[in-house]
């Protein structure tokens, strides 16, 4: 398997990506990011216009890639950026509906662990529903650059889900589990870390209250993004 670098989903040559990426879901917002923050900025991967891009923030190696929907391609993308390009730290930057009263919308939810039942983990003989992981040591890192940035952000346990129009008893069903919101990635993205033997940290906005019916537009999701993004970046350059 090794040798089929490039893989027939990212054209990046083995280098071309840097040791850590953050990883949202979005290729506009991949493409956002890298407007944003980034330097001496390179596209190395449209496939699928699942862009890849690698710069520099604050004169450091960073790469910038988007996952798409669901643990079927957040599978992957992190598998291989793990074991064919040699990531060691992804850091997924996406949305959350949360779940609970206490998270709001905008608010930042880093993934301390995330419970699945997701048809991803069956393939590795985790069947039914189980909880996953983050890498305690970027956790514990996020915690320190949030203090320094004087950003805001609530640890949480959250909920991965393959399908985004859950039923209201499903919905309610995950509240009881105690998460604080439902996303659709995280699980594939802390399995295949694991199994890797790599880091792995999930950090999301809170786009939508889901018992509330509050939600955000896809425009004001972009500028609330921003914050989420610098603050991985800022942990991405602490590496």
């Amino acid at each position: 398997m090794k040798d089929l670098t490039p893989t027939p989903h990212n054209a990046a040559k083995v280098g071309q990506i840097a040791k850590t990426i953050l990883l949202p879901g979005d290729a506009l917002r991949a493409k956002l990011i890298v407007e944003k923050f980034l330097t001496n900025v390179q596209l190395v991967n449209s496939v699928r216009n699942n862009y890849c891009f690698t710069g520099l923030y604050k004169g450091k190696p960073v790469s910038v890639m988007s996952t798409g929907m669901g643990c079927a391609s957040m599978g992957i993308y992190s598998y291989e950026l793990f074991n064919f390009y040699g990531v060691e730290n992804a850091i997924r930057t996406g949305t959350i509906g949360s779940l609970q009263p206490e998270y709001k919308i905008k608010d930042i939810i880093v993934a301390e662990n995330t419970t699945s039942n997701t048809n991803y983990l069956n393939n590795y003989e985790k069947n039914g529903e189980c909880n996953l992981p983050c890498s305690p040591e970027l956790l514990q890192k996020v915690k320190d650059v949030a203090k320094k940035t004087k950003k805001k952000i609530k640890v949480a346990n959250i909920y991965t889900s393959d399908t985004f129009y859950n039923t209201p008893e499903e919905s309610k069903r995950q509240a009881s589990l105690g998460v604080a919101g439902v996303e659709m990635e995280c699980a594939a993205l802390y399995l295949n870390a694991q199994k890797a033997g790599k880091r792995a940290l999930c950090v999301c906005t809170v786009s939508d209250e889901i018992f509330s019916g509050k939600a955000t537009s896809s425009e004001e999701r972009q500028k609330n993004f921003l914050g989420m993004a610098e603050l991985a970046l800022d942990l991405a350059i602490s590496l």
